[in-house]
């Protein structure tokens, strides 16, 4: 574990979290007191499949008809 001030973390903060990634435990300390732990997430947090609502939104046809001159001007004005 290792920890850093936040005028030290401040001006190599790519350094630790490239330690973090790394696996290594950050503390943030606020004059010497620790407030904040830093750490990597998981590499695979999230996996949510592509399409997943594909085939049970249905949209009409006439969604992608011109609209009326109405309400194109009230886009308008």
């Amino acid at each position: 574990m290792i920890s850093a001030n936040l005028h030290e973390m401040k001006a190599k903060l790519s350094y630790f979290v490239s330690l973090a990634e790394q696996g290594e435990d950050v503390i943030l300390c606020k004059r010497n007191i620790p407030i904040v732990k830093m750490s990597a997430l998981k590499k695979n947090i999230s996996k949510r499949p592509l399409g997943l609502v594909k085939n049970k939104i249905k949209i009409k046809d006439t969604f992608f008809d011109p609209l009326d001159e109405n309400i194109l001007d009230a886009f308008n004005s």
